[in-house]
């Protein structure tokens, strides 16, 4: 019996993995069973992240997402219906544990409390990179140097609506390289990528890409064209379709600022050609740096596994440096960060020697890269998803 004399009962994990429909959800957080196919439509962090885990174990997940947790138990306690069957043999318990106590760890030393110095420093280089940018034209003419140096300024300076942003990261954090979950490998219009995709698509004969070309035109509609179009149709998709004003004010003074700088010195013209091509030179560091840590990893339909697993199998880290640390934005880290994505970035090198520690007990396999070998990865990895999918294809015209 529940507060409120609520009636509870207890579940087999087979019984809960039942409850994994649109119209049927349940998910497990501490042994515990809550049944939230109604909240989720009100989830703060969306419908899609917390569905998920529909008929999983979600509790490493939920705890990565939720720092507070005693604001968040006053939502969980009228959606709890149950617990789990004792006895019921969890084969990840000592993993799962450890995970655990790692976090318990990194929380009784401070780990998840942020350098305000360090974000006011990172924000200040920022806005003073921003400054500089104009003032190179400002100073010194709109000649082809002075324009190309202000770009590159310019570019490090990226912004979206955090509504549309936190849409889609979280679900990425959530099921990193699961597919049909994890929006970063929705790219089967375009690309093929793991050794699953390839021979799906290939099956399904649904698209006319040329994919055991990827790994050429990638070069040319990846990199180039990720922030310029597609972003920017998705970023006010998002604002429109949920009607988000106070973003939208938010980005339209983003644009009502930097076309008033820079058209005066322009010219209208010229400011539009500025932009786009700020626009690219961020687009080429956001996709190479974020997927270098991805898509050369595994990729997978979604077989439920546990959240350390899930995340080292889908990430891996880059050498540091202070380079990398910077050019990066720390996402060298990008394991650290997968496992405890409300850490602070400044923090994610002191956990990392933890973390290799515990997958060495457990067997589980930890890669860090050089920068360069992580970029040429991507290439390799396409290259090999567009073979694996030209031969499957020719297999199923075969047969």
């Amino acid at each position: 019996m529940g507060k409120g004399g609520k009636q509870l009962g207890t579940y087999s994990y087979q019984e809960v993995s039942k409850h994994d429909k649109r119209d049927d959800r349940w998910i497990i957080i501490n042994n515990q069973v809550y049944n939230i196919t109604n909240w989720a439509r009100r989830h703060p962090g969306g419908s899609r992240v917390i569905g998920h885990y529909a008929g999983q174990d979600a509790t490493d997940a939920f705890r990565a997402f939720h720092n507070d947790l005693d604001q968040v138990q006053k939502y969980l306690l009228p959606l709890h219906i149950g617990s789990v069957q004792k006895g019921e043999v969890n084969t990840n318990y000592s993993l799962e544990n450890d995970f655990r106590h790692l976090r318990e760890t990194a929380e009784k030393t401070g780990l998840f409390k942020p350098s305000y110095l360090f974000f006011f420093l990172h924000l200040a280089h920022i806005i003073a990179m921003e400054v500089m940018a104009y003032l190179t034209l400002y100073y010194f003419g709109t000649g082809w140097i002075p324009f190309l140096v202000s770009v590159c300024l310019y570019s490090t300076v990226q912004g979206a609506s955090p509504s549309w942003w936190n849409h889609m990261h979280y679900q990425h954090h959530a099921k990193p390289n699961v597919m049909g979950k994890d929006p970063d490998v929705r790219v089967d219009q375009l690309f093929v990528v793991g050794e699953k995709m390839p021979l799906e698509v290939a099956k399904s004969k649904k698209s006319n890409m040329p994919y055991n070309q990827q790994h050429k035109y990638f070069f040319f509609i990846g990199p180039p064209l990720l922030f310029p179009v597609y972003f920017q149709f998705m970023l006010f998709r998002h604002i429109f379709t949920r009607r988000l004003w106070k973003d939208f004010i938010v980005v339209m003074a983003f644009y009502v600022k930097f076309f008033y700088l820079y058209t005066s010195m322009l010219g209208l013209g010229w400011a539009l050609v500025y932009y786009e091509i700020m626009r690219v030179l961020e687009s080429h560091w956001f996709t190479w740096v974020s997927q270098s840590n991805h898509i050369p990893m595994d990729i997978d339909r979604d077989t439920a596994e546990p959240w350390i697993r899930l995340q080292m199998k889908a990430t891996c880290d880059i050498e540091q440096s202070f380079f990398n640390d910077w050019f990066t934005g720390h996402l060298n880290f990008q394991i650290e960060h997968h496992l405890f994505p409300t850490m602070p970035r400044h923090n994610l090198y002191k956990i990392q020697p933890l973390v290799q520690s515990l997958c060495k007990k457990h067997g589980i396999p930890y890669q860090m890269k050089t920068l360069s070998q992580s970029f040429i990865d991507i290439v390799k990895s396409l290259k090999h998803s567009g073979q694996l999918w030209e031969a499957a294809l020719h297999a199923h015209h075969v047969s």
